[in-house]
């Protein structure tokens, strides 16, 4: 992936090297169950890993601690934190991919959809950290927050990809950062307050978890929808590129991480969808390069 020559955001906020004192992450349950959950299913390699996955689902419910009222984690006293964009190599190639997705959706949302597009903040953290829907720690994986724009990633996160999934390179990361970004893009629309409120109205635990899913779904999609237009306007894939992405969609679908922690799959447990609806989706959004082409809802 090229991204060495283009344009850095400073909407970067740096918490790398920060101390953290706060409390746990964000509340579980009631409503519907488990909540739609903002980051994509990598960080449920714990059930590979071994890792108690009762931590990393709530990882990837994060939007559920929002809706039942979580407190905000305590931060440590404040300290001076960089804004803009980092020196290292890892923030310079995080900011130069969140500026691509700046200026794709910014050209897209309003031409597609008719919306302004808002840019988010980035916070990179290490460890720990607080975010407005909870407490943030690096096992959950990266993940948006709806309550206060943000995406927030430790970016140990990407070796983990590499040493444990065989998922690393630089699409491959970048990907994982154009999913969130999807996350705010469902905002933006208007679709996750209404995700929201069908699962506080949702029957069962699986049925929640459905609609998670098809959330999910949709942020693949658009990450696929980015990278399409990125490379239309700024020629930014290299050969390669894509297979590994769509591979790195396969291996972590809801499936296959089950069956590689536990030996077993409970299809009414995922959260982010199988190998291959992970694989579908990110392949309709970098075919068409359309928003309307992500309507997983509509399946």
């Amino acid at each position: 992936m090229r991204w060495e020559d283009y344009r850095r955001s400073d909407n970067v906020e740096d918490r790398r090297g920060e101390t953290y004192d706060g409390g746990g992450g964000p509340s579980f349950g009631g409503g519907g169950g488990l909540g739609i959950g903002a980051i994509i299913v990598l960080g449920l390699i714990g059930w590979a890993l071994g890792i108690d996955p009762r931590l990393l689902i709530g990882g990837a419910e994060m939007l559920n601690g929002a809706r039942n009222g979580a407190q905000v984690a305590r931060p440590a006293p404040q300290q001076q934190r960089q804004a803009g964009t980092p020196s290292d190599q890892m923030g310079q190639f995080v900011a130069a991919v969140l500026a691509e997705n700046e200026d794709v959706w910014s050209d897209i949302l309003p031409a597609q959809k008719g919306i302004q597009y808002v840019k988010p903040r980035l916070v990179l953290y290490s460890g720990a950290t607080s975010s407005s829907c909870g407490g943030a720690r690096a096992a959950m994986g990266p993940f948006y927050c709806p309550n206060d724009q943000k995406v927030y990633l430790d970016t140990s996160f990407f070796q983990d990809m590499k040493r444990r999934l065989g998922g690393g390179g630089d699409f491959a990361y970048a990907y994982v950062i154009a999913h969130e970004i999807g996350h705010h893009v469902q905002n933006l629309l208007g679709i996750l307050p209404k995700v929201q409120a069908a699962q506080a109205r949702a029957s069962s635990k699986g049925q929640a978890n459905a609609l998670s899913v098809r959330v999910e779904l949709m942020a693949d999609c658009l990450a696929g929808v980015w990278a399409a237009n990125a490379n239309r306007k700024y020629q930014i894939l290299e050969p390669g590129d894509v297979e590994k992405a769509v591979a790195t969609a396969q291996a972590i679908g809801d499936d296959r991480l089950q069956q590689a922690g536990q030996g077993y799959v409970v299809p009414d447990s995922f959260t982010h969808g199988s190998s291959a609806q992970r694989q579908q989706w990110l392949n309709a959004g970098l075919k068409s390069g359309e928003v309307d082409s992500c309507n997983t809802f509509a399946q």
